[in-house]
């Protein structure tokens, strides 16, 4: 939808108190600054960069919430994917504790350090419905709670777009302001130097507002050090007014979606006792949002003219303490992304932080030529430009965006380091596709996966099954270990009469919070399929699933093949076809630069299909080729086997030979009759064992019927 067609959607609810819940109810506008909320004013939702996002709140004055009156309570939303919840009032004392639970997924501990005084939003929660439950103790603990925020789409696309850039009106920022435009950000962050030379008010005026003076509503500035030409940077102070925070302080913070930005002043006093850096960690630790950023003026990192500045690794290590994720900066009049790193520059890709250096807002350019201790991923030193900030719950995106006529783009992604809070658990089903025969059985492996050290008894029950088909599930209920995995096994059996398919559903419960699985279940005819896999979609096969393979590359996989033709016999070595589709089982996909480079080397690699039951009769039919040059060996081979418990036979076997054999499709069959009624796994290996040889394997369309 293009800029000039956007419109602002808002539905309008109210909170009211009930017995037990918080009901909906009229609108509040929550762009409004609240009483005691820092300045500037928190940033508003748009609705058409969040689809279907919901304002509400009540006219009357917020729900209160004391140590009398704190038993559990819900708020509601028909239909909503996720909730955030604001908050008015949070005065909690001592070991006092509110917790936000999301009916699918989320949960957050709000304490003392919280926002003490301060209306909020908190980070969203998955589901229709964030349960309240309070554990107040002390009589001068209480909470309120006005309104909500929600949204219809799922929490991983509702996404809000950030401008940054620094160092800016200079003699182009004509030339950037168009691309702030086209963007249509909820906000806009200024890393500084905004008017060239000395930031004076009257320079702001002259030069900064006739291009960038149309943001202003969403601009959050931080000052840089040519606004200090202009003593105690007035000219800035008096331009922004209290957009730009506390005069003569210029740091302050503000949450956008599930971010939280803090805006800080590299040109006052910030050293790791100072005034500045204490506020910083105070409201780092009161943030409840899963995402954080801050921008400054001065680089901890950069090859540009200026260099690295040490004296800004209190805020880096602060930032790093607290698991933020991203940093912007300018000062350098280039663009600069590093790799994620710690504040001495060692790269650290779990914990470090991305510094973007967006010095391209309009002032000339500055060569590389300093080293730096971080690692600089991407430069470029001619290019004026914006970075688009696309964010999410529990990642960012990064888009270096060009001025017209240039072309040096760059884009980065990361995940929030603290995330949004997942399901306490998950149920997964393997194989997602079974067959099972009138008169028969089937099973299916069903698993809970514990998260965030959830250990709780789980419930399993299975629904929706087609006509005829009974399904039970043993045991009935598993409590998985702390961050790790129980397991049950679903057994369906169908009637004479039962006929059709459907998709069932597999539920495990614990306590109010419900997560499903979706495996889809058909009826075969009486002699019909116990198992069929043509590889068009993942049924759930597992390479090396007893972590016994030795294979160094060439490793199974399920694939679309690549032909590759021998240089020295000209023969077709991996087919580039298959038998139906376009995927089968392959051993090294790619061709690779020649046709050895991504044969099997090394060993052995096996591939585990997901369990089945053998009927009576049972008959393993597939497709195979395999291929080798004239140094393979009988050590080398091409085999099936059937894993019965921890025994493995194996029913197909092709062995290597000192001479050339081409690629070819051919059919293979193997008797399971001894199997019958059993529940068993086909495995399906392939080796180069002897001196390293051209090996090439491939299997498609395996069915296994009476």
């Amino acid at each position: 939808m293009c800029s000039a067609t956007r419109q602002r959607r808002w539905r309008h609810r109210t909170l009211a108190v009930a017995t037990s819940a918080l009901a909906a109810g009229a609108f509040l506008v929550a762009a409004q600054p609240q009483p005691g909320e820092a300045a500037p004013p928190a940033v508003p939702e748009v609705a058409d960069q969040v689809p279907q996002l919901v304002e509400s709140g009540v006219t009357g004055g917020p729900v209160s919430v004391s140590a009398q009156a704190a038993s559990p309570r819900s708020v509601c939303a028909a239909g909503a994917q996720w909730l955030r919840v604001r908050f008015t009032e949070l005065s909690l004392r001592g070991n006092d504790s509110v917790t936000l639970t999301g009916s699918r997924a989320g949960s957050f501990t709000l304490t003392a350090q919280h926002w003490p005084g301060k209306a909020f939003h908190t980070r969203a929660f998955e589901g229709d419905c964030v349960r309240v439950s309070a554990a107040l103790s002390d009589p001068a603990s209480r909470f309120a709670i006005d309104s909500y925020q929600s949204g219809a789409r799922p929490l991983s696309e509702a996404t809000t777009t950030v401008a940054a850039v620094g160092d800016v009106c200079g003699s182009s920022c004509n030339q950037t302001a168009p691309l702030i435009k086209n963007m249509n950000p909820q906000a806009l962050i200024l890393a500084g130097d905004n008017a060239y030379d000395s930031g004076s008010l009257s320079e702001y005026k002259s030069k900064f507002d006739p291009y960038y003076g149309q943001f202003r509503s969403i601009t959050y500035p931080t000052p840089g050090n040519h606004e200090y030409k202009t003593s105690g940077a007035s000219g800035y102070f008096d331009y922004f007014g209290t957009r730009a925070g506390e005069r003569g302080k210029g740091y302050y913070s503000f949450d956008v979606g599930d971010w939280h930005f803090v805006a800080l002043n590299s040109n006052i006093t910030h050293s790791s006792g100072s005034a500045q850096v204490t506020w910083l960690k105070n409201d780092l630790a009161a943030s409840t949002k899963p995402c954080t950023a801050a921008y400054f003026h001065h680089p901890r990192f950069s090859r540009g003219t200026h260099g690295d500045d040490t004296s800004v690794n209190p805020f880096f290590q602060t930032l790093y303490d607290a698991k933020a994720d991203l940093i912007v900066v300018g000062h350098d009049h280039n663009y600069q992304r590093f790799a994620p790193s710690r504040p001495d520059g060692k790269r650290d890709d779990v914990n470090g932080v991305r510094q973007l250096l967006i010095g391209t807002g309009g002032r000339g350019y500055y060569n590389f030529d300093q080293s730096s201790a971080a690692v600089q991923e991407v430069g470029n030193t001619n290019t004026f430009g914006v970075s688009r900030l696309t964010l999410t719950a529990s990642d960012y995106r990064s888009d270096f965006v060009p001025v017209s006529g240039r072309t040096f783009t760059d884009t980065t992604t990361g995940k929030c380091k603290k995330g949004v809070s997942s399901p306490a658990f998950s149920v997964g089903t393997s194989p997602s596709s079974v067959s099972v025969k009138p008169g028969g059985t089937a099973s299916v492996s069903v698993s809970v996966g514990s998260t965030g050290g959830f250990s709780s008894a789980t419930a399993l029950s299975v629904s929706e099954l087609p006509s005829g088909v009974t399904g039970t599930i043993s045991p009935s209920s598993v409590t998985p270990p702390a961050n790790g995995t129980a397991t049950a096994t679903l057994t369906l059996t169908a009637s004479d009469s039962a006929s059709g398919s459907a998709t069932a559903t597999v539920t495990g419960s614990s306590g109010s919070v419900s997560q499903t699985a979706k495996v889809a279940v058909s009826v075969g005819s009486g002699g019909g399929e116990a198992f069929a896999d043509d590889f068009e979609t993942d049924k759930g096969w597992q390479v090396n699933a007893a972590a016994t393979d030795t294979a160094t590359s060439g490793k199974w996989e399920r694939g679309d093949p690549e032909q590759t033709t021998s240089t020295y016999s000209n023969q077709i070595k991996q087919r580039g076809d298959t038998p139906s589709g376009a995927n089968c089982l392959v051993t090294g996909r790619l061709a690779g630069s020649e046709y050895g480079a991504d044969d099997l080397d090394g060993g052995v690699s096996s591939m585990t299909s997901p369990a089945f039951t053998v009927p009576a009769g049972g008959k393993l039919t597939f497709s195979y080729t395999f291929a080798h040059g004239d140094n393979a060996t009988s050590a080398d081979y091409l085999r099936l086997r059937v894993l019965d418990g921890t025994t493995a036979t194996t029913v197909f076997e092709k062995l290597g030979a000192a001479t050339e054999v081409a690629g070819a499709w051919q059919s293979g069959t193997a008797d399971l009759a001894s199997f019958a009624g059993r529940s068993v796994r086909l495995v399906v290996e392939a080796a180069d064992a002897s001196t390293v040889s051209l090996w090439e394997s491939a299997v498609d369309d395996v069915r296994v019927t009476a």
